[in-house]
């Protein structure tokens, strides 16, 4: 079997665009992939069109050995948007490889340690009443961990186009307090901040909590500099959960090794896939940090995150964007007739072969890519903050 196409589709499926990635073999055995850096997509697709160059005529089989092929065979190795784009190509090498065995992509990895895949469920609205009653309405359809939604985020800033933290703190702290006060003490209950804050600012949204409000803090502050989440180790008593924006095993290095953060929200379509993401997961087992991995993409991304969280011992809870709070449209059934479907609040483990997902590509050409940017944010003083 060889790889006789390698085809990139950027496409805006709900609320965004999802960069979907198949690879063709000549013996009409096929994969998908997906990669996970939204808003740089064409920068993407252009790694991969470079990739497609030596990878035509290539035994799909062997994902191990060209995933190093990817990685070494260039002088600036590594980066973001090379991972992305190797990324895909190993879930879809993965699909591809299931398939022509006849197995589920788990049983590549090792088999499976769950029959089902516990998720995490995110409130839509802001603090206030209505983000309370969204986390009841949770519980009540079954989920027993959530990420509350920070105040002035996204669409609900306070201010059109400016971000001021400070603003942020003292709305956000009250009502997690409240949320915690309502929901009781056996829910799971986080939230992201999206590293919109700095190590004061979030010293200082902890401390305004009591201990034991919070379950985890979601990125509290930007990942570049690790020694800054030593320092705030020792500040704060909130388990973290870092990771997503990680682009291979060696951006994790320093947070594992210190034992910085508690939950590693990895991304497979960001990390370099499941050949990657799987290293990560045994030497977190070794530090006892659990896997929580980031999904916020399409039924590619959590059918591969699926398989990966049903094949790791170190596991938490698996990111959905689908509930009953949130209406993103990412899972689209015309365009993915086959996924994987929410039962409650977990995802079954099933054994289909690959990865279990399918498209339809007549549906996949009637839509189109769309060109989005974040908004950019700014202080009120006129500075550039991040979003």
């Amino acid at each position: 079997m060889k790889i006789d196409k390698i085809t990139s589709t950027p496409v805006w499926v709900g609320t965004r665009n999802q960069l979907l990635v198949k690879i063709d073999t000549d013996e009409g055995i096929y994969g998908w992939g997906e990669s996970g850096l939204s808003g740089r997509e064409k920068a993407v697709m252009g790694a991969l069109d470079h990739f497609a160059e030596f990878l035509i005529g290539r035994n799909p089989m062997a994902i191990g050995a060209l995933w190093q092929e990817l990685y070494r065979s260039q002088y600036f190795e590594g980066g973001r948007v090379l991972l992305a784009a190797m990324s895909a190509i190993d879930l879809a090498l993965y699909d591809i490889k299931g398939k022509a065995l006849g197995v589920p992509v788990y049983e590549l990895l090792g088999g499976a340690h769950r029959t089902h895949i516990p998720t995490f469920a995110s409130t839509s609205a802001p603090p206030g009443e209505e983000m309370i009653e969204q986390a009841q309405s949770l519980m009540q359809a079954g989920w027993k961990a959530m990420r509350l939604s920070p105040a002035f985020h996204g669409s609900r800033q306070k201010h059109d186009g400016v971000y001021e933290p400070r603003e942020s703190i003292p709305e956000t702290a009250k009502w997690c307090v409240r949320a915690r006060e309502e929901l009781g003490d056996e829910v799971v209950l986080g939230i992201d901040y999206h590293h919109r804050l700095n190590v004061a600012e979030t010293a200082s949204f902890c401390h305004r909590m009591p201990t034991g409000t919070l379950d985890f803090l979601e990125e509290p502050i930007r990942d570049e500099t690790p020694s800054a989440y030593q320092a705030l180790r020792r500040m704060v008593d909130v388990p973290f959960a870092i990771g997503e924006e990680f682009a291979s095993k060696w951006q994790f290095l320093p947070y594992i090794e210190g034992d910085l953060h508690q939950y590693n929200r990895i991304d497979v379509c960001n990390v370099g896939g499941l050949t990657e993401a799987m290293k990560v997961a045994g030497w977190s087992e070794a530090h006892y940090v659990d896997m929580m991995p980031h999904n916020p993409l399409g039924p590619i991304c959590t059918a591969a995150t699926i398989h990966f969280a049903a094949a790791v011992p170190n596991f938490s809870w698996l990111e959905t964007r689908a509930s009953p709070a949130e209406s993103l449209g990412f899972d689209d059934q015309e365009i993915f007739p086959m996924q994987p479907k929410l039962d409650g609040a977990v995802y079954q483990v099933n054994d289909a072969p690959g990865l279990g997902v399918e498209v339809n590509e007549a549906a996949l050409r009637k839509q189109e890519f769309r060109f989005w940017e974040a908004p950019h944010l700014k202080r009120p003083d006129g500075s550039v903050t991040n979003w």
